[in-house]
């Protein structure tokens, strides 16, 4: 009888990157490893993906596109702020690899939905374009991923976890109410924000699902 593709073989090879990423890092993730750790070959693994960057550029958009479908329906901040620890916590080894060189190309290039459906949430509630909001969603953004980190790095459970849960989001109603009781438009510190400074809004290369020849 012929033999058919698996129509599940991309899955189990990004599933195995975050495996194998989990054990070592980044120097763990060699293409050998992970077509052994998915059960297939090398060849046919170099069928899909280009090079070890595009897999990895393919974990990064699944991961995103999980984190954002575990938010999408948040009807305020503080449920989708809440809804990011929750989805860290429980895809800690997936969650660490999205932010892997995140401000370096291709990633800073590629689309970051979650990161836009916050600004999308303070624009609703602060009014102006979500745009406006950048620097404030890092600040968010950098609170929301502490907190990640801590939690899953210090191995946190229990009532630890839930007390630095909570401050993480008392924290951010602070950041979010600093801003609506009329502090927009005061000095900040450092240089004013560049027009040309455009986070996570780019589409990224098309992706190459077959190595070129030559």
């Amino acid at each position: 009888m012929p033999r058919y593709p698996d129509p599940e073989l991309e899955q189990h090879i990004l599933d195995a990157a975050v495996r194998l990423w989990a054990r070592g890092g980044e120097h763990a993730l060699t293409i050998r490893a992970l077509a052994h750790e998915a059960g297939t070959t090398t060849p046919t693994l170099y069928e899909r993906y280009h090079d070890r960057e595009a897999i990895l550029r393919a974990v990064r958009i699944k991961g995103r596109e999980r984190l954002f479908a575990a938010l999408r329906t948040s009807n305020n901040l503080t449920e989708a702020a809440r809804r990011y620890l929750r989805f860290a916590h429980q895809n800690r080894h997936a969650y660490g690899m999205l932010f892997d060189s995140v401000a370096a190309p291709p990633s800073l290039h590629e689309p970051w939905p979650t990161f836009n459906l916050f600004r999308s949430l303070l624009a609703r509630r602060l009014g102006g374009t979500p745009r406006e909001h950048t620097r404030l969603m890092l600040a968010i953004w950098a609170t929301l991923h502490g907190a990640a980190q801590l939690i899953n790095h210090g191995k946190m459970r229990g009532t630890l976890r839930a007390q630095m849960e909570h401050s993480c989001l008392d924290s951010i109603e602070d950041l979010v109410r600093n801003e609506e009781n009329g502090s927009r438009g005061k000095r900040h510190s450092g240089p004013p924000w560049p027009k040309s400074l455009i986070l996570g809004e780019g589409k990224g290369p098309a992706r190459s699902r077959s190595r070129p020849k030559g």
